[in-house]
């Protein structure tokens, strides 16, 4: 994946053609892979079988499974040499859960799919069930009076974090899209437009596309006057002005599931300011160190070390400058030493997981930040860009 002649961002036809499927699939040899790992997991903790639960289009474990993406409700039973049988409501979503998982068997959960599931669960003879992904609580009181019940949930991020070869070129797709939201926000940010203006430019660069969105986050300060200092999460009716500065936080899906991250900082139709400059350059410079110690192997801890450069400059953060994604958001979630975003893990890198640098750097009094950053892929020395949008304080208008 790379620019072309314009600077927008090009994809290479192998991915392309992913991108083009009518439903995208991965391989019969990826899904063994996955039902290899689940087998592991679950005869580790010494279940018999496995319940893998999503509702209101959260809980990423159904479509890893079977490709299905989560709609209303999905609970799927599995367990080692068994196809999978997956509830699923409501009665007009069963034709397309049926083309898309087409390894599963699919039935109408009857808007009672729990307990159509706990009854194919004794019909099999099951004792003790092991559980991944979200249940009401009603649901999984239900499960947990006809069975010894295992909550496996910890179990799942690690399985996602280590990316397959077939999954990281889906990320690659997730990149792209993502980056034509930063192209597209670079050729027609202008004056007077609102942030709501702002996000329909975003959406409009790869919805067409097939992507869909996870964030995309906006923020709109002025740098003579800086009142905030990280991009909210919901957009306002503020117009952009000469003078302003504007931060993001982009994540296009790629098939439901497999996102791009991609974070960028513009001055709007003037210089950056003093401060400004000093804010972003820092953001880079602890970029360049977080990424400089990147590798298989590398400890959470080292990775906040690397941070040190922001704090000597005299300034803070208030997001998170390190956290894993791709299929949720994962370990190790890092902030520096003086913010930080928890307990540090510990844990060292594994080759091919994807983490998210992002340092929001911010001045103390919390009136003015940045954000840079993006996704990357950590290899056995180092790291690999995912993303080709274009680095630096960018200007618009």
């Amino acid at each position: 994946m790379t620019p072309n002649q314009q600077g927008e961002p090009f994809l290479e036809p192998r991915l392309r053609r992913l991108l083009e499927q009518a439903y995208p699939r991965f391989s019969e040899a990826e899904f063994a892979r996955r039902r290899r790992a689940l087998a592991e997991v679950i005869a580790r903790h010494r279940c018999d079988h496995l319940l893998v639960c999503g509702e209101h289009r959260a809980g990423t474990g159904v479509q890893w499974l079977t490709g299905w993406p989560i709609t209303t409700e999905a609970i799927v039973v599995f367990a080692p040499g068994e196809r999978e049988l997956m509830f699923v409501e409501w009665y007009n979503h069963l034709p397309l859960a049926r083309r898309i998982a087409r390894d599963a068997e699919v039935q109408w959960g009857e808007h009672r799919g729990v307990h159509r599931a706990i009854a194919e669960l004794k019909r099999r003879g099951a004792r003790r069930v092991g559980m991944i992904g979200p249940l009401a609580y009603a649901k999984l009181r239900a499960v947990g009076g006809e069975f010894d019940l295992v909550d496996l949930n910890a179990e799942y991020p690690w399985l996602r974090m280590r990316k397959s070869d077939e999954e990281l070129d889906w990320v690659r797709i997730g990149a792209y899209l993502s980056d034509l939201g930063i192209a597209a926000l670079t050729r027609e940010a202008r004056r007077g437009l609102t942030e709501h203006e702002l996000g329909n430019i975003v959406e409009r660069a790869y919805v067409g596309l097939g992507g869909t969105t996870l964030i995309h986050f906006i923020g709109v300060n002025s740098m003579a006057n800086p009142t905030l200092c990280v991009p909210p999460q919901i957009h306002s009716t503020r117009p952009l002005a000469d003078g302003d500065m504007m931060f993001v936080e982009f994540s296009a899906f790629f098939f439901c599931d497999y996102p791009g991250q991609v974070l960028r900082t513009f001055a709007v139709g003037a210089e950056p300011t003093p401060l400004f400059r000093d804010l972003h350059a820092t953001a880079e410079a602890a970029f360049d160190a977080v990424t400089k110690v990147l590798r298989a192997g590398v400890s959470a801890q080292e990775l906040i070390e690397a941070t040190a450069v922001i704090e000597a400059a005299g300034f803070s953060v208030y997001d998170d400058v390190v956290h894993g994604f791709g299929g949720g958001y994962w370990p190790p979630v890092l902030g520096t030493k003086s913010r930080p975003a928890g307990p540090v893990p510990d844990l060292q890198l594994e080759a091919n997981m994807t983490i998210v640098v992002q340092p929001n750097v911010i001045t103390r009094d919390e009136r003015a930040g940045v954000q840079v950053g993006e996704l990357v892929r950590v290899t056995p020395s180092g790291f690999e860009r995912l993303h080709r949008s274009p680095r630096g304080f960018i200007r618009v208008g």
